[in-house]
Formats: structure tokens, sequence, C-alpha cells
């Protein structure tokens, strides 16, 4: 089993080693949920970075990541477990045609764990020769308040009931990371049983840097207007904002085109792999676009 990081720094290499470069803070924060073993909560805006960080501590770590994708009307059934009904009516039919059937003994086995179908929830509770499983619980914002509330059990004490069975608790806690875009509040209850980091945009030199790991081969000059573009583009009134994803999908796209700088026609062409709403897309085509470029290399210029 690979032991957790010993320090911040050991926390910043573990990340950096999977080509995720995150700052200081973050390190300082997921060095401390490592340690505690206490769940791990990021909010920020879509695209930052926020679920990648569970893979990357499945992936240096050596740990199984369980991945609950949170929607409006997620339920116990899809996040934590239900009974395999099909197969007990047909265990049921078999003991009644068997004849001399003991109901009390005949009910035990139906409600064992041959029938039980385990969700993320649950599965994250499992021991594992390699360690605790790193349980994502991605935007959790997305579903209902009745689920929030239910979550409550499962990180204060890392333990599921189930009514047919007893409670199950986990014998190591899972690295547990919940994400949320904050597209409502979550209830402070469910905060306290968590560390708390909201995950910004990066400044220039460390999105220039990201660009430049995860798109090997791009032009220096490009990547550096791009970052400089796209940071410009958050300081618009646009509807949704790109992310650090969509900054690389628009420098893979450049590349991929065979493109060594910015230039009005190219980025009005892209623009859908950078923005996704047709009102921002149709504000920045055009001059808008040329005059964002100009601004970009006067920046450049100046910084030179």
């Amino acid at each position: 089993m690979i032991p957790l990081p010993a320090s911040i720094d050991d926390t910043l290499g573990l990340l950096e080693k999977a080509s995720y470069l995150a700052d200081r803070s973050l390190a300082t924060v997921l060095f401390l949920s490592l340690r505690m073993g206490r769940p791990i909560f990021l909010e920020g805006e879509a695209g930052v970075g926020k679920t990648e960080i569970a893979k990357v501590l499945s992936a240096t770590l050596g740990r199984r990541l369980i991945r609950l994708q949170c929607y409006e009307g997620l339920d116990v059934a899809s996040a934590v477990y239900e009974w395999n009904y099909a197969a007990q009516m047909i265990a049921i039919r078999l003991a009644e045609a068997e004849g001399g059937v003991d109901r009390t003994r005949l009910a035990h086995d139906v409600f064992s764990e041959r029938f039980l179908i385990t969700r993320p929830l649950l599965q994250a509770l499992a021991p594992d020769t390699a360690g605790p499983p790193v349980l994502l619980i991605d935007e959790l914002d997305r579903a209902d308040e009745a689920f929030e509330a239910f979550l409550l059990e499962v990180l204060a004490d890392f333990q599921v009931t189930i009514p047919e069975m007893g409670t199950v608790k986990a014998v190591a806690p899972p690295v547990v990371v919940i994400t949320s875009n904050r597209t409502r509040e979550i209830h402070d209850a469910l905060k306290r049983r968590c560390l708390y980091h909201w995950v910004d945009y990066p400044d220039v030199a460390r999105e220039i840097s990201i660009v430049r790991t995860k798109v090997p081969g791009i032009a220096e000059v490009l990547s550096a207007e791009i970052v400089r573009f796209v940071q410009m583009l958050r300081k618009e009134d646009l509807f949704k904002a790109p992310g650090v994803a969509e900054t690389l999908d628009w420098a893979t796209a450049l590349t991929e085109l065979d493109a060594v700088a910015l230039d009005p026609a190219t980025v009005s062409d892209t623009l859908g792999v950078l923005l996704k709403y047709q009102d921002d897309i149709a504000r920045l085509q055009g001059s808008r676009a040329g005059a964002l470029i100009e601004q970009v290399r006067a920046d450049l210029k100046a910084a030179e």
C-alpha cells in the first residue's frame, strides 16, 4: 500500500507527479484531509479542476476510485444499495416448491449479502488490499437536500445502516472528495464534517504552466496568448466564463490547427471550443475578439 504524503511538500509532489499543478493552499488542505481522515469539500466554478483532484489521488496513491455522480432525484437505491428483488422472488418460489418452508429462516436468507446490490457509498466502505478507496461525490449541489441529509451519517461515522441487515461500518475510512459548483448552498451540517477549500481560477503564470504540461509541443507564444486571452474573457460579462478545462481544450484545438499565434479569424472559428453559449460566442466574434488579441499582445510586449 502506497503511504500517504508526510508533508505539504510531499503532497505538492504527489499532485505534480500526475501533472496537476496546485497552489500551496490547496496542497495544505489536502494534506490535512489525508492525515486527519476527514472529507475534503471543494467548491469552485465548473472546469477549475475539482474532480481531477480525486482522480489524481486515486492514481498516485494506487487506490480504487469510486465515483458518485450527483443529480436531481438521486436516492438511496442509486447511491447506497438496493435488493435484487428478482433473485429474491426466485429464491422464495424455489423454497416454496420444495415445501416445509421455515419463514423466519427464509426471510433471513433473502435479506442476506448474496442478494444485496452495492452502490458507490456502500462500496466505499468495503475493505481493500490496496488501501481505503477514493470516494468522489461529484457535484453534490445537483442532488436534493434530502439526499444531502442522508450523507451526514456516512460522513460522520463512515457507516451505513441497512434496516434488514444492520450497520455496515468501514474498517478504515475512505478518502472522500466532495465537489460543488455552488448552484445552491450546501447545508452547514455537512460542511462541518469536512475540510473546506475554494478552488479558484489559476493566475496567468500557473495556467501557462498547466497548458504547457497538458498540451506538450504547443508553441510558447501561442500558450502565453491563449492563457492571457482566456483570463481576459473571465472578466467579460459572459453567461459562463471558460474554465481551465476549456483553456486546455482550446489549446489542443489550436495546436491541431497548427496555429503558432492567435489571429481574429481562427479565434472566431474556434470559439465554440472555448465558450458554450451562443450569446457569449456572438458577443466575442468579430471586432471584440480582435480587440482582445491586440490587448493580449500589448500586455505580452509590456511584460518583456
